[in-house]
């Protein structure tokens, strides 16, 4: 090659590889990403930098079917798409590029979304007779002092009998004395971790009663390696294990570890017989409603993007939320069978108490849809905190200040605020 040539080929792999990644930001017209049906969204993307070109899109009804493409034509920096929904559903705008997809979410008539499949008629029985089994089960609460770090807090490790020779581990925290408390039950999202101490000892400093359960039957203060090895080997992909079958479902083990836990605080002497909040987000957001869909002690939840809801939208078109219980296979059957006695959607017709949920219309891990359809079940007092721009991660900012409101209402045994 020519030096000249060579010269021109290094400065063009140079400034190639200069070019900054494309940062997007997607809007949809309706700030709330609300629409009726049959309305039209209009989503701006907007470039940070310079705007890319032959940028294509694709939007799907449901997170799942096409129902628009193409390529974005930016002018000043910004493009627009649009698209519409004939029913009550979800759009999800797709932008791939650098890697990544920068999405726009809209929901339609939300109110309206249903759930995918009736409840099994069982549904009462099947989970009135595992309580039943796990009453057989001894408590045999133990309580293990642990400095706590905290000035005027008190802190303990608490291990706890479950069904099949399984055990429940956590951390309980209270501030010093035997003063009755408002109770906190916090239940862990997705994965293979310790607790931290903080995330009880800062509730109780601000005067709760709490009980925090790891997912697993592990303990809490285990060194890091020994969570990835759990992880990477008996626990890899723990959320198929059993999955199949209503009687082996991994979450067998961890809705009756709530059950447990929220009637542990329910019958300590320090409870204030007041106020017993369950919180938690993703998997833990799936095991507040369940537990509140369970436990008639529990009085108020708050649940930020929420799993484990409407497990078998596919058969509505749309994507089911994590842990993706339905997937295609031999078994496909019995999965949908099985896990419509694990889905969030029946659990939330069963709670009595008011609900904060969150979600956000451009998660791709726990769409929006089977969360919409979740909270069309609930029919005690509720509020629901969408928020337009937020995935599963990132970004909730317009749902905690409103869940501080309710914890703070819960403690002081007021009424929650609905607006």
């Amino acid at each position: 090659m020519p030096i000249r040539l060579l010269h021109a080929f290094a400065v063009l792999v140079v400034a190639t590889a200069a070019l900054p990644a494309v940062e997007l930001l997607v809007t949809p017209d309706h700030t709330d990403g609300l629409y009726a049906a049959r309305a039209t969204v209009t989503w701006t993307v907007s470039a940070k930098d310079q705007a890319p070109v032959d940028l294509k899109y694709t939007v799907k009804s449901g997170g799942t079917v096409e129902v628009a493409k193409g390529v974005l034509a930016f002018a000043d920096g910004k493009a627009t798409v649009q698209a519409t929904l004939a029913q009550a559903g979800t759009l999800l705008l797709e932008i791939p590029h650098d890697g990544k997809t920068s999405c726009g979410g809209a929901a339609y008539d939300w109110t309206h979304i249903p759930v995918a499949l009736p409840e099994p008629k069982d549904f009462d029985a099947f989970w009135k007779a595992k309580l039943a089994e796990l009453a057989k089960v001894p408590v045999d609460a133990r309580l293990e002092p642990v400095e706590s770090d905290v000035a005027g807090v008190k802190l303990w490790k608490i291990t706890m009998g479950n069904i099949h020779g399984t055990s429940i581990h956590g951390y309980v925290a209270r501030p010093d004395g035997e003063a009755p408390c408002p109770a906190l039950l916090q239940v862990q999202y997705a994965g293979v971790y310790p607790l931290e101490k903080h995330w009880s000892l800062d509730r109780a400093k601000e005067g709760w009663l709490v009980l925090n359960i790891i997912a697993h039957d592990l303990p809490v203060d285990q060194p890091k390696e020994f969570y990835a090895q759990q992880a990477d080997g008996p626990l890899k992909n723990y959320a198929s294990i059993g999955a199949d079958d209503r009687e082996t479902s991994y979450f067998l083990r961890m809705y009756l570890s709530c059950y447990r836990a929220a009637d542990y605080l329910a019958k300590r002497p320090d409870w204030n017989h007041k106020t017993l909040l369950v919180e938690g987000g993703s998997q833990g957001g799936l095991q507040t409603v369940v537990t509140a869909g369970l436990h008639p002690a529990v009085t108020v939840i708050t649940a930020n993007v929420p799993a484990g809801c409407d497990m078998d939208g596919a058969a509505l078109h749309r994507e089911p939320g994590w842990p993706h219980w339905v997937w295609a296979g031999a078994n496909l059957q019995k999965l949908v069978t099985a896990s419509a006695y694990y889905d969030v959607v029946n659990f939330a017709k069963r709670v009595k108490c008011p609900a904060l949920i969150g979600l956000g219309l451009v998660d791709t891990t726990c769409p929006p849809a089977g969360v919409f359809a979740m909270i069309n079940q609930l029919t005690a007092p509720k509020r629901l905190v969408i928020m337009p721009l937020a995935g599963h991660m990132g970004d909730h900012g317009p749902f905690y200040p409103v869940m501080g409101m309710w914890w703070n209402a819960a403690k002081n045994g007021q009424a929650p605020p609905l607006q």
